[in-house]
């Protein structure tokens, strides 16, 4: 396994993050308790949205312009549990956008043990500000579709 920056990286349009699993993290049998998958799923999806851009900031500065007091939220899940993680187990969080539409997106995102697949999500996220759905703010949505649109061209068959 090649070694991995903190927030993870980015290869061929696909997210890719690796875990630790801590005792902390499992049950009292030592298996990943199943809300654990969430928080390494929202870290996956937060380190995504990070690196998708060459320059963040700018470009987060500019979506705070165009819609103040952004956020995004989690507006559905449909997720699999396939198979136990374990405690000190090094796991790889996978997050791939799957779709990028005017307010939301659809991620697909994958925690699996070398070639195992763990976990499996689709989630869609919504974007919102002052307390409603809005578009997705230009630069930020030109960032996404871009990754998208890469990840597409170079694995037709997802």
């Amino acid at each position: 396994m090649t070694a991995f920056s903190l927030d993870g990286e980015i290869r061929d349009g696909r997210h890719e993050m690796a875990v630790r699993v801590y005792y902390e993290d499992t049950d009292f049998t030592g298996i990943v308790y199943h809300a654990n998958y969430l928080r390494f799923m929202e870290r996956g999806r937060t380190n995504y949205l990070r690196l998708i851009g060459a320059d963040q900031r700018a470009l987060f500065e500019a979506a705070e312009q165009e819609a103040p007091g952004f956020a995004f939220v989690v507006r559905s899940m449909a997720i699999e549990f396939l198979k136990p993680a374990r405690m000190d187990d090094i796991l790889v969080v996978v997050t791939e956008a799957e779709e990028v539409k005017g307010a939301s997106m659809t991620l697909r995102q994958k925690v699996m043990r070398e070639a195992d697949v763990l976990v499996e999500a689709h989630v869609r996220v919504a974007f919102v500000s002052g307390g409603r759905a809005r578009p997705i703010p230009k630069p930020l949505r030109a960032a996404m579709q871009a990754d998208w649109l890469h990840a597409s061209v170079r694995r037709p068959d997802t």
